[in-house]
């Protein structure tokens, strides 16, 4: 089974336990995701399977959005609502007020991973630090928050944000420096992926509902080819003796290809339609091969 696969993920589940649940219900063993979800998060996940799994890293687009509710006024060690409390502020917060701080973070801006996340620090996770009571350096880093939307929430003090970013960008760490910014705290209480990779809930399954058709024998209704995430590059055609070529890994002479002379990134696709992989102009001669696609 080779594609893209999105699956609404379900509170409670780590992003390996998704994997794992799908190996097992696919019967596919090559399984890899575009980016982790905490466990009480929900919402898009892109999986990549089989022939897939190797396009991870040239998959053009890797922003992410999400709605996010949030709590001011209290401050946990996971910087959501799940964690133990280490601060609370009675100070109150009008919506006009949280607005204003919450815009001040559209644009790039800098962040600080927190404790409890997959980030890899001395060859460690952060998080197995933080479940020993250990707190690190951990350095910053540029992330892009492309819009931003403010909503007042039900409750006093409640708000929610709609995000759009790139990836590598922590929402409890949003919420966090916006509660500092307000000087009273925030911590993120629910969070939900809406869109990632280019794909949407509107492309999501339910892990009941793939098993549901796997049960069929109809699984592979929801499998999305592998070309669609790669749609943002040029496609260009080759001939047969230049299929076999390509695949084979080969260059191939760029004076023989039409549509190829720009430098950057091409799908290649045989005579017969079929996907044969990425192609790179890197300025040379040569149209170089950055991926086979075996699927």
């Amino acid at each position: 089974m080779n594609g893209i696969l999105i699956v609404d993920k379900p509170e409670g589940f780590t992003s390996f336990d998704v994997v794992a649940k799908l190996r097992g219900i696919l019967r596919e063993k090559k399984i890899g995701h575009c980016g982790t979800l905490d466990p009480s998060a929900t919402g898009v996940m892109t999986l990549l399977l089989g022939a897939a799994t190797r396009f991870n890293e040239i998959l053009p687009d890797h922003s992410k959005a999400y709605t996010a509710s949030l709590k001011t006024g209290i401050v946990t060690d996971t910087l959501d609502i799940t964690g133990k409390v280490i601060r609370q502020s009675d100070a109150e917060v009008t919506f006009d007020e949280f607005r204003e701080a919450a815009l001040g973070f559209r644009g790039e801006i800098t962040q600080i991973p927190p404790m409890y996340s997959a980030v890899s620090v001395g060859g460690k996770r952060l998080y197995e630090l933080a479940r020993q009571g250990i707190e690190t350096e951990r350095p910053e880093r540029k992330v892009t928050v492309y819009s931003l939307e403010a909503l007042p929430g039900i409750e006093k003090g409640e708000f929610s944000l709609k995000v759009e970013c790139s990836s590598g960008t922590y929402i409890r760490t949003l919420v966090y420096d916006i509660g500092e910014k307000l000087g009273c705290g925030a911590t993120l209480t629910s969070l939900r992926r809406t869109m990632a990779n280019g794909f949407t809930l509107d492309n999501a399954q339910t892990l009941e509902q793939i098993e549901a058709l796997a049960r069929e024998g109809r699984a592979g209704e929801l499998i999305i080819p592998l070309d669609k995430a790669l749609a943002a590059y040029k496609e260009i055609t080759v001939t047969a003796p230049q299929a076999v070529r390509f695949s084979n890994g080969g260059e191939l002479d760029l004076n023989r290809i039409s549509g190829a002379s720009e430098p950057g990134l091409y799908r290649v696709y045989g005579p017969d339609g079929r996907f044969l992989g990425a192609g790179e102009n890197s300025g040379g001669e040569c149209l170089k091969v950055r991926k086979v696609y075996t699927g």
